[in-house]
């Protein structure tokens, strides 16, 4: 097992990343730009490392400031967290070629499910279920149009790239075709340096669901059930659940086992999360995200599983210290988003000074945060400062729950979703399980 480790993340992600290590006896190293240097996570780490100005290009994307900080800290791994280097194989091999552990897969299975194109076509090969679309990139409008009147609009749009919802288009007829193929490849181009975009039949009320999945270096795969993340905005996730209210055990294991499929195929290791479209009955491949996800507490709550501590251990060379059918799921878990934003203008970002934090704590009830009374958010990231995570033993208990803490969850100073939160939880078409992944724009926006 590691001895010391470096977090290269900041906010929540590192506060608990920090947490495990200190369960696990391990020694933690935070690095922190200019901005940060009066975060949490610098405070509870056994050691912290300034590697630069604000600035995310020139502080936690800074790839040779954060391996100088591990060199300087002589840590044995790295974990990433979710955004910034979590995704980029480029840094995994770096780290790897200095002999320190990436937690994470290795960046061949990045690189096969970061393009989108490519990893929809392996998910067709090992047999999961994908939307009708073109086979790859779609090279000219041409193209475009005679895929789209083959498989009927509405279609999609997709960066092959992409990714926070940047490179989507919708198009219901070849006007709207044209035009989004245009606008989709210059955003994509702009966003991510890959202006290549593919075509899939739109669902137009679909469910979002995705399917957590453990692989070791030793043949070892593990689904840990589903979330369900319809509730967005603008592609973001403001709410997640486990398990989904639509699907039932036996969709779960075939949810699973699909998922499954498509990690032998691409030789993926450590946690990782697939990601379907669910609409009246069926399910779709969507994509793979090759980290841990921000709404993994969801998972852990009904499984009892520690993922952060999984992923350290896999990453160390064990093996998984379960099997499939030891995955027990108990229960109902809520997480609700908390967003430094204004939900009453157009949720617009809201830095500031916390005036006062007190978060609830009563049984069943989790908060992963990194803000204290005093703290003050800086405008330079992004603007989820806490997850309220509730466990109850149904959904209509951990509804209970998580209204009961939202009510008790003091955070003053700054505008935030927690009132959004207790809208949703009070509609009645979200507690009665009526609603898909338009649900927002319909009811709220």
């Amino acid at each position: 097992m590691f001895s010391r480790i470096l977090i290269a993340n900041r906010g929540e992600i590192a506060c608990r990343i920090i947490r495990c290590c200190k369960k696990m006896g391990i020694e933690s190293v935070a690095v922190f730009s200019e901005a940060d240097r009066e975060s949490l996570h610098v405070r509870l780490a056994d050691a912290a490392i300034c590697i630069g100005p604000p600035e995310s290009s020139r502080s936690y994307l800074n790839i040779p400031s954060i391996i100088s900080a591990a060199e300087i800290a002589d840590v044995e791994a790295i974990h990433p967290g979710y955004g910034f280097l979590s995704e980029n194989g480029h840094f995994a091999d770096i780290c790897r070629s200095l002999d320190i552990a990436f937690i994470g897969p290795s960046s061949e299975a990045m690189a096969k499910m970061s393009d989108k194109a490519g990893a929809r076509e392996m998910a067709k090969q090992s047999g999961v279920p994908s939307l009708p679309g073109s086979d790859g990139v779609v090279e000219t409008d041409e193209e475009a149009l005679e895929i789209a009147h083959t498989i009927g609009y509405p279609v999609i749009i997709k960066a092959t790239a992409g990714g926070g919802g940047r490179g989507i288009r919708i198009a219901h007829n070849d006007v709207a075709l044209r035009s989004g193929i245009s606008q989709a490849r210059s955003e994509a181009e702009a966003a991510f340096g890959n202006g290549g975009v593919y075509i899939e039949k739109f669902l137009e009320e679909p469910r979002h669901i995705e399917i957590q999945v453990l692989c070791d270096e030793h043949g070892n795969r593990v689904h840990l059930g589903e979330r369900d993340c319809t509730i967005q905005r603008r592609h973001q996730k403001l709410l997640e659940e486990s398990p989904s209210p639509v699907i039932d055990k036996h969709l779960r294991r075939e949810m699973g086992e699909a998922a499954l499929a498509l990690c032998e195929i691409c030789g993926y290791t450590n946690a990782g999360t697939v990601e379907f479209l669910f609409q009246d009955g069926k399910f779709y491949f969507m994509e793979m995200n090759t980290r841990i996800q921000v709404e993994h507490p969801v998972t852990e709550m009904v499984t009892g599983i520690d993922l952060i501590e999984e992923q350290i251990r896999i990453a160390a060379g064990e093996q998984l210290r379960f099997r499939q059918k030891d995955i027990k799921f108990t229960g109902h878990a809520i997480e609700c988003r908390i967003n430094a934003e204004d939900p009453e203008m157009n949720f617009a970002p809201f830095p500031g000074t916390v005036k006062l934090y007190v978060a609830p704590t009563h049984p069943g009830v989790r908060v992963d945060s990194f803000l204290y009374s005093g703290y003050r958010v800086p405008p330079n990231y992004d603007s989820m400062v806490a997850k309220l995570i509730v466990h109850g033993e149904n959904r209509t208990d951990a509804m209970a729950k998580a209204g009961r803490a939202l009510e008790e969850f003091m955070l003053e100073g700054i505008k935030s979703t927690i009132p959004f939160h207790r809208k949703l939880l009070g509609n009645v078409d979200f507690v009665n399980n009526n609603y898909n992944i338009n649900f927002l724009d319909e009811h709220f926006l």
